[in-house]
């Protein structure tokens, strides 16, 4: 149960839900941008987040498209994972939103929700980081596209009044070797300690990774020591580690140390397995 009140919005199209954020939030309302809910629903029953108005995104056609157009795939930010997965036309993608909490959740789940969401493991960005995926952004000013790397640094870093209407991936990453790891202290749901995914491209391993540092992240770094085939891929891997962006998460779901020791297996089995690709 949420403990206040809040007014609900459910606009048809991508200029009436901006002029909505506009009008409410001269008003004082604090609104919200809503698109599976999950996570902010989570934070009001808690009182961690008061919003007066939320704007539900899921009508906006925008929003709810999932299909090639010419040489791209466009998926709206209001497709839920279990779509995503369920039509799987990137495969990478459909395997690493599997892996995202449980069915039943993922069925409410979306993918901008994931990306745009403040927990920071946000694993459906990944492949995106990986195929150099375009955003399509909405605010006051119109519809902005920009790469991911430009507006993706550690979390998407929207303007006041924006949201992410949709992703554009281009056909050519779609069908590439790749492989895709989450491993958790216990079961086959929860929390990772370690989520990677990794796809091969011109003869070079390009790889992304979450629950290592407090953040989701691709690193050219770690991709360049990883590839450097002169050397033995313990040696790889060191510098690899050595090249992290962040300190490794220390938490419920494990240590700094036991973290590094996943990570450690888990890019020679990586690396092992698409050097044969």
């Amino acid at each position: 149960m949420i403990p206040f009140d809040f007014e609900y919005y459910k606009p048809s199209s991508v200029q009436m839900a901006v002029e909505l954020f506009q009008f409410l939030q001269k008003q004082g309302k604090k609104p919200m941008y809503y698109a599976g809910g999950t996570e902010i629903i989570t934070w009001a029953r808690t009182n961690s987040i008061q919003p007066g108005a939320v704007i539900d995104l899921k009508s906006i056609p925008e929003c709810s498209v999932m299909e090639l157009q010419k040489d791209k795939l466009v998926i709206g930010a209001c497709i839920t994972l279990s779509a995503l997965s369920a039509a799987n036309p990137f495969p990478l993608l459909s395997e690493t939103a599997q892996g995202v909490a449980d069915q039943t959740a993922r069925n409410k789940i979306t993918l901008g929700g994931n990306i745009c969401g403040k927990i920071y493991y946000r694993e459906a960005v990944l492949p995106l980081l990986l195929a150099n995926s375009r955003m399509v952004i909405a605010g006051i000013q119109g519809i902005r596209e920009a790469s991911i790397h430009h507006v993706f640094l550690q979390q998407l870093r929207l303007e006041n009044g924006e949201f992410l209407v949709q992703t554009l991936t281009d056909r050519g990453y779609l069908q590439l070797p790749f492989v895709h790891y989450k491993k958790r202290q216990i079961g086959n749901v929860g929390y990772p300690l370690v989520t990677v995914a990794a796809l091969k491209k011109d003869n070079q391993i390009h790889s992304a990774y979450s629950g290592v540092c407090s953040f989701p992240f691709r690193s050219v770094e770690i991709e360049r020591a990883l590839n450097d085939s002169s050397i033995p891929l313990a040696a790889r891997i060191e510098q690899a580690i050595g090249s992290l962006p962040g300190p490794l998460v220390h938490n419920a779901e494990g240590s700094a140390s036991y973290r590094k020791f996943v990570l450690k297996q888990t890019m020679a089995d990586m690396v092992h397995i698409l050097e044969r690709r």
